[in-house]
């Protein structure tokens, strides 16, 4: 079986995707083998290490830092990724740019966990993905503020630390929806 890949997307690679795709595996438990998290930049430069204090951030809330090097995002990246989550609305519009075909697989992370907000999708990842797609249609239009967790860079720890927060809260609602009927899937 293939895993189910989510592609997380900010600006440098550096702070906010490297802490989700880090952290997404904490809140998968047990489904963790049926997927991975990887990320990328709309403007890293590729094969750098992570800062300190991401590297920190990531392993206070349990995740694991380690053999973490920057990437830009690619149109091969968003290619292989099933659902692809921006940091915020200018990440999300970067990969729809570079491939116009997957459009119905990028959202924002906030916009992800609002579309599949509490709801079983006994069809597993790929279902959540597909309801999410069609609920952004029906959906009231909201403030920018709430789909974009904003950057951190260049900004004291604290913030770094809100940051990561915002995160790691939207990521145990992405992970819900994304293996909720796991179980169903695996027993029938």
């Amino acid at each position: 079986m293939t895993a189910f890949t989510v592609l997380f997307v900010c600006t440098g690679n550096l702070y906010r995707s490297p802490i989700a795709e880090r952290l997404l595996p904490v809140h998968l438990g047990a489904a963790t083998d049926g997927f991975r998290s990887v990320s990328a930049g709309t403007a890293a430069r590729p094969g750098a290490s992570l800062n300190p204090w991401s590297t920190a951030v990531i392993e206070d809330l349990g995740g694991r830092a380690a053999e973490f090097r920057t990437r830009r995002l690619t149109t091969e990246l968003i290619g292989s990724a099933d659902v692809v989550l921006g940091l915020a609305r200018e990440h999300r519009e970067a990969a729809v740019q570079l491939r116009p075909a997957a459009l119905r697989r990028c959202f924002t992370l906030e916009e992800f966990v609002r579309l599949t907000g509490g709801r079983r999708f006994e069809g597993g990842p790929a279902a959540a993905v597909a309801y999410a797609a069609a609920a952004r249609g029906r959906s009231a239009p909201v403030a920018p503020e709430s789909d974009d967790v904003e950057d951190p860079d260049g900004r004291p720890l604290a913030e770094l630390r809100v940051c990561a927060d915002r995160i790691d809260r939207a990521l145990r609602q992405v992970a819900a929806a994304l293996t909720a009927g796991q179980d169903l899937l695996l027993s029938g």
